[in-house]
């Protein structure tokens, strides 16, 4: 029997589930999701695995009657296969259970870790496996469910999920149950809950924005323009299959800058900056409404499908709406981020492969930006190889010949090959896809203002201290790429770019991150005060591992960076947790 996925434990001669009914509780006392999950199947009985990680099974049946199961034992990656014995002819079991109170899929938040003070949060995070922490289920996105649920939920607080809202009453035990129905098939990494003290504001017709309330007002005005970003990834990849396009501004301690749950798009409150200067995340997660969510990964080990793919379509979308040269700039401050990955994985080679091979590695250990923005240079070589209008009718047909299906980068090159012939061979495709590194000859972008920007901070080497006035008629993204460029200043040069452009104070937490990682290493001690601030607030992976790096380079940070993470590592999500102690590992 085959595996289908090696971060699974059900193969190809056991049923599938197509469809799961949740009915489920939130305790906030003992931080669990109690209840059961019905799995509809498409076999007639036999054996079935399912994946399980930390949950209390309490009982399974199938038609009123029991049903055997056994857990094997816990492995570290996988959690433990939940086998069950189906009678013939079943086609559904339930499974009552409940979760860990640490499962990695959920982050149980106290009122004093939210923006209004008053009341717990819950948020889940399933990809890449921990949907098992949350569901027993066949968690690989090789296999597609449908779903409906109704959670219940203390009284005061609201529940929202990757979903259509079905209803919600009052409960028997006091509180609320809201139900849900997902109609389309997804992968079970893109399951969401969040509950808490929620308010919404319409953006248009089809998206509103979720928020506690002392933040919705920020939201709904960040992103505000929502229906025209919507309307320009339509004309490019053609209509969007999931009616409503719906976001939620999470606590800070939320790990990503965004996840794509179709119609619930989860984001962090990092890019409230004001000036609507950070609304390119949520191009990226409306983008994953199409490569990503419409036609998915089979498997993590096929990521860059999914990243690759909505990065090029990101910056396609940007480039629409507002021309060449914000596009340029999007693929330089992506650059940056390429360069430390793979100077991050350099004795780690085969993690900078885009056709990974993960059998006993944790896809978490393997996350990295180099599926994004390697991943989207490959498509700009086929892209540019092919021509634009070839190309552009190539993805049009690739998002319909699999749409709701989950693939391979193996058949990702057959319909390249069947629809484009020869433009792989062309395009080295091997030396992408399996081998390390960039290629030689990998795009570049260019432009003007790119290079006049290199020029800027070319200014500032070797300890000089030029006019800043040039500065502060920079763009936000313009004075990132600024500092991305900048050779790494002295504490004189620090403190007067930050009297100039009073860089520590700023709300724009990409540059905000950029500047502190430059500032602290070379020891000026506003940096070092903010850093402190930041890494107790906020969880963002982004932001958290390259401060905790940045710090980690001279005796007086790696001190503070101990003393901060001590205090902080309870609030983080585990994730950032993980990717905080990483970085503090590798310090001298």
């Amino acid at each position: 029997m085959a595996r289908v996925d090696p971060h699974s434990h059900f193969d190809d001669a056991q049923p599938r589930s197509r469809h799961w009914r949740l009915r489920l509780r939130a305790d906030f006392a003992r931080k669990v999701l109690a209840g059961t999950v019905e799995l509809e199947l498409d076999g007639e009985g036999g054996t079935l695995d399912l994946d399980a990680k930390g949950q209390t099974i309490r009982a399974v049946s199938s038609g009123g009657a029991a049903v055997p199961f056994a857990l094997g034992p816990d492995e570290p990656v996988l959690g433990r296969r939940l086998r069950l014995e189906l009678p013939r002819g079943a086609r559904s079991v339930t499974v009552a259970y409940e979760t860990a109170p640490d499962a990695a899929g959920l982050q149980w938040l106290a009122p004093e870790q939210t923006a209004g003070k008053r009341r717990p949060f819950l948020f889940s995070q399933c990809q890449a496996i921990h949907a098992r922490g949350v569901v027993p289920c066949q968690d690989s996105a090789a296999a597609r469910v449908t779903y409906e649920a109704e959670i219940e939920v203390p009284e005061g607080l609201t529940a929202v999920m990757s979903a259509g809202p079905a209803g919600d009453a009052a409960s028997a035990g006091g509180g609320r149950v809201f139900k849900f129905r997902m109609p389309q098939p997804i992968p079970s990494y893109l399951l969401a809950l969040a509950i808490g003290e929620l308010e919404s504001r319409e953006l248009s017709p089809r998206s509103r924005v979720w928020a506690e309330p002392p933040v919705i007002a920020a939201a709904a005005a960040e992103f505000a323009e929502i229906e025209s970003m919507l309307a320009a990834a339509e004309a490019l990849f053609g209509p969007y299959d999931w009616e409503r396009f719906d976001m939620l501004v999470l606590p800070p301690s939320f790990p990503y800058g965004g996840m794509e749950n179709p119609r619930m798009t989860f984001l962090t409150p990092t890019l409230l900056a004001g000036d609507r200067s950070l609304v390119d995340v949520v191009a990226h997660e409306l983008a994953h409404s199409w490569t990503g969510n419409l036609v998915t990964n089979a498997t993590a080990e096929h990521f860059w499908l999914n990243e690759g793919f909505t990065v090029w379509a990101e910056r396609r979308i940007l480039k629409a709406l507002r021309g060449e040269g914000a596009a340029a700039l999007a693929w330089a401050i992506g650059q940056k981020a390429l360069d430390d990955e793979l100077a991050r994985f350099k004795d780690k080679p085969e993690l900078t492969r885009l056709r990974l091979h993960l059998d006993g590695v944790d896809p978490d250990d393997a996350f990295s930006s180099i599926p994004y923005e390697k991943g989207a240079r490959f498509l700009t070589v086929l892209e540019r190889l092919a021509g634009d209008a070839a190309w552009d009718r190539f993805v049009k047909n690739y998002m319909k010949r699999f749409r709701f299906k989950s693939i391979t980068t193996e058949e990702f090159r057959a319909f390249v090959e069947e629809t484009l012939p020869g433009l792989l061979a062309a395009a080295d495709a091997g030396a992408w896809l399996d081998r390390p590194g960039l290629p030689p000859g990998a795009p570049r972008f260019v432009s003007p203002r790119l290079d006049a920007l290199a020029a800027l901070a070319a200014r500032w080497g070797d300890g000089r201290i030029p006019e800043p006035a040039p500065l502060k008629a920079l763009a936000p993204a313009e004075l990132l790429i600024f500092l991305q460029k900048l050779p790494p200043p002295t504490a004189a040069q620090c403190a007067a770019l930050d009297a100039a452009l009073d860089l520590t104070a700023r709300g724009n937490y990409e540059i905000l991150n950029q500047w502190l990682c430059l500032a602290v290493a070379a020891g000026h001690p506003p940096a070092l005060a903010r850093a402190r601030r930041l890494l107790a607030e906020v969880g963002r992976m982004k932001f958290v591992r390259p401060l905790y790096q940045a710090l980690a380079r001279t005796p007086e940070g790696r001190a503070l960076a101990r003393e901060v993470f001590a205090a902080a590592a309870p609030t983080y999500h585990a994730l950032t947790r993980r990717a905080a102690e990483a970085a503090l590992a590798a310090a001298p």
